[in-house]
């Protein structure tokens, strides 16, 4: 969308201010408003935010990173493409900003250009990188000072569906009128759970998408006097929420799904498994990217159906990469891998931008995936020895342990680059630390809140 039809748009509405909007290292979404009058001027100028904002932690905490103290600013650089109307908030609208240095240039620390950056790594290699994500979340009410889940249905159960029915109906409306076709609903299995998904996108857009959904879900469930957490283990007794995402990848033209060889065992291509080969390679140090909170390891274990080892398989739940079964008539389209372990806390644009990079680089070095980590069955199932000798490996099982992961995986530190990965990984063993010298209420009360 241009810039002169955003504000002719504006001009047409009932819009008093418009939101920036942006993901910080810490998955937290903030931005600043801008009053319509002045929203002209600003889609050139962007507008003002100290630099430390990418050393905040969950809990608000600066963290002493080099260059994000008190002094400098960077600058909300609104994209005139995402522009929305929120639907839930009518003389509001927003757009997803990119954090721009005041003469204009992409600043080191900005999730959204370090996604731009891994598109246009996959472009050089002839490549376009779709994805969507799955989130689950919680619907709660507040009493006293607890949060609690608003039934106590079966997953799958219509009884379910008719409880969360208000919030629901609403949010896919909501969804539906910024462009974002909904696909599923379904209650999941825990107390309060539900999954909506929406259609895959070219990559830069499908984690525009993230953002807005999640603004989407909470505001409206707010509104009716309910509280939604992407949280992702909101209640130590109940199922937690994964955030799964599905990858393909196709030809620049987004018409032919790479991935796709209908000849091939489960329907995945050469491409395809050099692909998931990468993210397997990867997967220690992508933990945490796609599962960074401290929140996030409560959920990562054996049985629970979020993925514990380091091991693929066709429609296994428990692996950390799923081949999704195809669907009759769109086979070749529909083909597609699943990261299992990814959870709400995460930024979207570091996590698709890691997956993206790990992904690659299976492709770049025509790795193989390996039949040793093809698991049909859960993999905790099989014996200590028997995952030893076929190399399928427990997820660090900390956040700590997943940050330490990370910076020691040198593909996913060099491209994230010096200044957004020593930040990012400041932010997080922050959170680790302050984590960790607290109870368990204090880490669910803060995690659902937040997230």
């Amino acid at each position: 969308m241009e810039r002169a039809e955003v504000v002719s748009r504006l001009r047409q509405s009932e819009v008093q201010l418009v939101r920036l909007l942006f993901c910080d290292n810490a998955g937290i979404i903030r931005g600043k408003a801008v009053h319509v009058d002045e929203l002209e001027a600003r889609l050139v100028s962007g507008v003002g935010i100290p630099r430390a904002v990418q050393a905040l932690n969950v809990l608000d905490q600066q963290q002493p990173v080099n260059g994000m103290g008190p002094v400098g600013e960077v600058r909300l650089a609104p994209d005139a493409d995402t522009f929305v109307v929120l639907p839930y908030a009518p003389r509001s609208a927003a757009m997803i900003a990119d954090l721009l240095t005041p003469d204009g240039g992409a600043w080191d620390a900005c999730p959204r250009e370090f996604l731009r950056r891994m598109t246009r790594r996959a472009l050089g290699h002839g490549l376009q990188v779709r994805a969507a994500f799955e989130p689950e979340w919680s619907l709660a009410i507040r009493v006293e000072d607890r949060y609690v889940p608003i039934d106590e249905t079966l997953g799958l159960s219509s009884l379910g569906m008719q409880t969360a029915a208000a919030a629901v109906d609403e949010i896919v409306e909501a969804l539906g009128k910024q462009g974002m076709r909904v696909e599923h609903y379904v209650p999941e299995l825990g107390h309060g759970q539900q999954e909506l998904t929406i259609r895959h996108a070219p990559a830069l857009r499908a984690a525009d998408n993230q953002l807005l959904y999640r603004e989407t879900v909470r505001s409206i469930a707010y509104k009716q006097g309910y509280f939604a957490s992407f949280a992702p283990k909101p209640w130590p007794e109940q199922p937690g929420n994964g955030c799964h995402i599905h990858v393909s990848v196709w030809d620049p033209s987004g018409e032919e799904n790479l991935f796709s060889d209908r000849s091939a065992p489960y329907g995945l291509g050469r491409l395809g498994r050099r692909f998931a080969a990468g993210l397997l390679a990867h997967v220690p140090g992508l933990l945490g990217l796609v599962c960074p909170s401290y929140n996030s390891y409560q959920r990562l274990r054996p049985g629970a159906w979020s993925s514990a080892y380091g091991c693929w398989g066709p429609d296994n739940r428990e692996a950390a990469v799923r081949v999704a079964s195809t669907l009759a008539g769109r086979e070749t389209t529909s083909i597609n891998l699943e990261l299992r372990p990814a959870d709400g806390s995460a930024n979207p644009y570091l996590a698709l931008g890691g997956v993206i990079a790990a992904g690659l680089d299976g492709i770049v070095r025509d790795l193989d995936l390996s039949d040793d980590l093809l698991a049909l069955a859960d993999p905790a199932s099989l014996s200590d020895e028997d995952r030893e000798s076929r190399g399928i490996r427990r997820h660090p099982e900390t956040l700590a342990l997943a940050a330490d992961a990370l910076e020691a995986d040198p593909l996913l530190t060099e491209s994230l680059g010096p200044v957004l990965s020593s930040s990012y990984l400041a932010v997080r063993r922050s959170e680790w630390h302050a984590f960790s010298a607290q109870n368990a209420a204090f880490e669910h009360k803060h995690h659902f809140w937040k997230y």
